[in-house]
């Protein structure tokens, strides 16, 4: 373009392009040029200012107010375009959509909330004005006003790009049609990747953008460059199964791969500590073509991380928290800790420092400097004095720090009684959050306090646990020379255990991209891992118990599962620990709802490492293919260990349920089939034998069932969003599901069930039984087994397979022999096959990096 038409484009974010321009035009919009920019913990000290201002008020109607929450009201008004006086009767009830909630806003008469939310919003503004300001929300809608109002400030302005549409709130949208006043726009965005209507996005956008720019051209972009067929097809029958959202196929360059794993396994630690051995699996068996950096485990919430960073640090396996802090590393862990640990040792003052306001008692800096004086000069702890104070032994101290302190000194009192009795830990945590409402503490203080609350609660049940461990540790101690046993109590082993947990790395950045990734599924948004874990998968986490949008939910999981490039693995427990109790769960009505209507999606059975899926990976990724010497020595090491026999029995306890016989891959054809190998004419080396009729036809039927479903079929496309004209810009190329991988199955094994189905699905008709499949038992004999089905689908009552009573039985083939496949010029090298699925797009796969601050991205 050359350094004159470049330097013509406005590049930034709606934030960074409004403060911009109203730098320039301040006083058009009544604001001066040296306007601040407010952040939001300036924005909090304005509300907390203005939430005592009406205390009274607020204690006589009974209502629950906090800083985080007002603003957050505040915000979610704003980014609708709402005023005043219209915020409240639409922000406090639900959407159309189900979407949002009032966070930490509660209690008495509605009336009394909107009177009083009004005034506060009033009183924000008119502060945020007087002190010459701006907050976030206000450069967004000053910037409406600003480029609306007076059109020449916007005449620069020919065309409009927007990314990441789907994204974008009301507020958004009214800038962008404020800025295209020659209505030249583009916007690219993914409908099934609209995951934060919890942040007032608007999915309904695109919809909107249709109707508002008329003779729009919608382009469907379907060729996915990151993941593998199989890793797509799974993942688009999940997000398929919304049928209000916009209907588009996905098609990809890259080979089928292996399928997507899944499995249920008894309790949340037999599945971390399948996560973590497999991870050391694929590494050995990659023969170095995978590194630590290459795995992503992706959770619905934090909490889910304790168990899997527990299995990880056990095996050796470095890991990082993507955005976040490790379990024990969080504000709300160590605050609890804080407690404990002064009940444990008076002594230890860092731990009164934090706790003394958690929650906020008004014990001021000045309080504690007097406090940490005299106990250096009389030479006793700090809790000493405070407790002097509250028993009337230093008289010399202000009434106010006694009526502060006490509160504290009686919590602590009674946690030490408790703990001298021997009362568990789990049990003293859960006093003590009810001692001091530290629930209600999160609501007040925490945007984010559900995701908090859930770590507490994980915190309850890592204490629970530790309890065997404790009284085991407790036995095995020997007695002193004295005669006197160890003084650990169960308080300070569990606390010694926590602390053990917590040990940080050191490492720099360099050596962190080198870990295994944790992450939440949100801020997974945009990146890619060759090998993605999502652990949970269970009704009550996907969708959340707590969400309203099941739908966001289910883009959600579709989202997690597509930042796969390579491998992709699913796990459920079937009974896990919440708050220190076992609950029996079931596996996601997501996963259950799909894999009855297409059981081939997934499988149960591990990922196998020949010579040929090897090469996939690799040139998936654009990586050297490891040698076959440096294969054997890594998988001899690893076979070396204790670990290796662990892995086989993890795997045998979560089969102990399911007799569901496994796979056994067989490389039987190097040929690999995909949409861009498929228009060499590859030809299937199995031939197999002869059928029926009646099974060609329900085969012929069941296929078409299936490409109706993902989308594959060119006579089966959906129409787009009325208003407009809809092309495709790739291929009209369908995903095979020709496989390099038979199944190995003996015809009279039972299959009892390892998953539950969710009771909370809506019922449906019951699946028609797959087809008979194939399978190879010596180089030259095929034979048929039992029609797939995957344990998902069996009857849980029973442990029978579910059977439809209007499609015939059938009886098995006979074997037949069938020559070894010859090679023709239809039938596709190796080498080719796997060159055909290698190609990649610029732009995509970005890293986890980025600007500190997303909001202002500055422009350019």
């Amino acid at each position: 373009m050359g350094k004159g038409r470049t330097g013509l484009l406005k590049m930034g974010t709606f934030h960074a392009l409004c403060a911009r321009f109203l730098r320039i035009h301040a006083a058009l919009v009544g604001l001066d040029v040296n306007f601040t920019i407010c952040d939001s913990d300036e924005s909090k000290k304005i509300i907390s200012a203005l939430i005592k201002k009406h205390k009274e008020y607020i204690e006589d109607n009974n209502l629950t107010l906090s800083e985080s929450g007002v603003l957050s009201m505040i915000s979610k008004a704003k980014a609708k375009g709402h005023t005043t006086i219209n915020v409240l009767p639409d922000s406090l009830a639900a959407t159309p959509g189900g979407k949002e909630k009032v966070p930490k806003i509660s209690g008495g008469p509605l009336g009394a909330l909107q009177h009083i939310m009004g005034i506060i919003f009033e009183e924000y503004e008119r502060t945020l004005r007087r002190n010459n300001s701006l907050d976030f929300d206000d450069l967004l809608v000053y910037g409406v006003r600003l480029f609306a109002g007076h059109k020449h400030t916007v005449a620069w302005c020919k065309y409009v790009l927007v990314d990441e549409f789907q994204d974008t709130n009301t507020t958004q949208y009214d800038l962008m049609i404020a800025l295209a006043i020659k209505k030249h726009v583009t916007v690219v965005g993914d409908p099934d990747q609209s995951i934060y209507g919890w942040r007032s996005a608007e999915v309904e956008n695109l919809a909107k953008m249709c109707r508002d720019f008329c003779g729009t051209n919608q382009i469907l972009l379907e060729e996915n460059y990151r993941s593998t067929a199989s890793i797509l097809r799974a993942s688009l029958a999940i997000v398929a199964q919304d049928k209000t959202r916009i209907q588009k196929s996905l098609h990809t360059s890259h080979p089928a791969g292996s399928t997507p794993f899944l499995r249920a396994f008894p309790g949340e630690h037999m599945e971390a500590l399948f996560i973590a051995l497999e991870i050391k699996r694929l590494v050995a068996h990659m023969g170095g073509g995978l590194r630590w950096g290459d795995f992503a485990i992706l959770l619905r919430f934090n909490a889910l991380s304790r168990a899997i960073e527990s299995a990880l640090q056990k095996h050796g396996i470095p890991s990082r928290v993507l955005g976040g802090h490790k379990f024990f590393e969080r504000q709300e862990i160590k605050n609890v800790l804080a407690y404990l640990q002064l009940v444990d040792n008076p002594n230890f003052n860092p731990s009164l420092v934090r706790a003394a306001n958690v929650p906020s008692r008004g014990i001021g800096d000045k309080t504690l400097q007097e406090i940490a004086a005299r106990a250096e000069k009389s030479g006793v702890s700090q809790l000493s004095i405070m407790e002097g104070i509250c028993d009337g032994k230093l008289p010399d101290m202000k009434p106010s720090a006694k009526r502060k302190l006490t509160p504290f000194v009686k919590t602590i009192r009674t946690l030490r009684d408790l703990a001298n009795k021997g009362t568990s830990p789990a049990d003293l945590i859960r006093k003590l959050v009810d001692l001091v409402e530290f629930e209600s503490h999160l609501r007040k203080t925490q945007p984010d306090w559900e995701s908090r609350w859930e770590n507490v609660k994980e915190l309850i049940t890592f204490a629970s646990e530790m309890e065997t461990n404790i009284i085991a540790a407790q036995e095995d101690v020997p007695p002193n020379t004295d005669g006197d046993v160890s003084k650990d109590t169960p308080l300070r082993l569990f606390l010694q255990a926590s602390m053990l947990s917590s040990e940080g790395d050191n490492q720099s950045e360099e050596e962190n991209n080198e870990k295994v990734t944790i992450s939440t599924c949100h801020a997974a948004k945009g990146l890619e891992w060759p090998v993605v874990m999502v652990p949970s998968v269970e009704d009550g986490t996907f969708p959340f118990a707590r969400s309203e949008d099941v739908d966001e939910e289910r883009r959600l999981l579709y989202v997690a599962c597509t930042r796969a490039q390579g491998l992709l693995y699913l796990s459920c427990a079937k009974r896990r620990t919440i708050a220190g109790i076992g609950k029996d769960r079931e596996v996601s009505p997501f996963i259950s709802a799909v894999v009855e209507d297409d059981p081939a999606l997934f499988t149960e059975t591990q990922p196998m490492f020949l010579s040929a899926h090897r090469r996939v990976i690799c040139n998936i990724l654009n990586r050297p293919l490891p040698t076959d010497a440096e294969v054997a020595h890594r998988v001899a090491e690893f076979e070396k260990t204790t670990q290796h026999y662990q892995l086989e029995e993890c795997l045998r306890e979560s089969r102990s349920s399911s007799s569901y016989q496994q796979e056994i891959p067989v490389e039987i054809t190097t040929n690999f089939t995909s949409s861009s190998s498929m228009l060499r004419n590859a030809v299937n080396p199995i031939q197999e034998s002869a059928r029926t009729t009646h099974q060609t036809d329900y085969n012929r039927n069941h296929q078409s069932r299936l490409n109706s479903t993902i989308g594959t079929s060119t006579a089966s496309r959906t129409q787009p969003v009325k208003g407009s004209t809809s092309y495709s810009s790739s291929r009209q190329t369908t995903l095979n599901t020709a496989s390099a991988l038979a199944s190995q199955k003996p015809s009279s094994v039972p299959r009892p069930p390892s998953f539950a189905r969710a009771n909370t699905r809506p019922s449906r008709p019951a699946a028609p039984a797959a087809p008979a499949r194939y399978v190879i038992t010596a180089p030259r004999f095929i034979e048929p087994s039992v029609p797939q089905m995957h344990p998902l689908l069996q009857n849980p009552n029973t442990g029978l397979p579910r059977r439809d009573e209007n499609i015939p039985q059938r009886l098995p083939q006979t074997a037949a022999v069938v020559p070894p496949p010859v090679k023709t010029s239809q039938t596709m090298p190796l080498s080719d096959a796997y060159v055909a699925g290698t190609k990649r797009r610029l732009g995509m796969g970005r890293g986890g990096g980025g600007y500190a601050n997303k909001k202002f991205k500055p422009p350019t």
